[in-house]
């Protein structure tokens, strides 16, 4: 079977680049033994006074720790996106990553020393707009159960485990998901 190019498009230019962008970053992270991580796309505690303290508040879901940590981001962010950005647009799928990277970047550092890096805020916030998408009027169900267990799920896993994970994070982003999901609703 031969490939047609001109078949392929770019059908969704946000989460493409978005993508592309986070593949980069890793690329630099390992050339750099995860200096460029830390300096650009990681996010943590730090002086006011440096540029860079702003810019990392929304570049570090352009950052991800190893190979791994980029897949198990991007499986669900190239699924979902691609839907929503056809639907809400461009403009509305990069203010929800904007908003997302900004509000779980600064709850990280007022509540956490460590540092916060990945796409999984905004992964778990594509999740939510995705339950809330739909034609009809209301909440629907399955927004409901969707928030259910994935709230549960965080809570649970933020109680019962000792990992690496932010579970606020993920929260967070939900949240940020079903509120957009709601007024874009209307």
């Amino acid at each position: 079977m031969i490939l047609n190019m001109k078949k392929i498009s770019f059908n969704s230019p946000v989460i493409l680049s978005f993508a592309l962008i986070s593949l980069g970053s890793l690329i630099a992270g390992y050339l750099t033994h995860g200096a460029s991580t830390a300096l650009l796309f990681s996010v943590y505690r730090g002086s006011l006074k440096d540029p860079l303290f702003y810019v990392r508040l929304f570049t570090h879901v352009l950052g991800h720790a190893d190979y791994g940590h980029y897949v198990n981001n991007m499986l669900l962010f190239l699924l979902l996106g691609p839907i929503l950005e056809e639907k809400y647009g461009s403009r509305t799928v990069l203010e929800v990553i904007g908003v997302t990277a900004f509000i779980t970047g600064l709850a990280h550092i007022l509540l956490s020393t460590s540092s916060l890096l990945g796409a999984s805020g905004v992964v778990f916030a594509f999740i939510l707009l995705a339950s809330v998408t739909g034609t009809g009027k209301g909440i629907p169900v399955t927004t409901i159960l969707v928030a259910f267990l994935y709230i549960g799920q965080q809570i649970y896993d933020g109680v019962m485990l000792t990992d690496s994970i932010s579970q606020l994070t993920h929260i967070l982003g939900g949240a940020v998901g079903a509120v957009y999901g709601l007024a874009l609703k209307k």
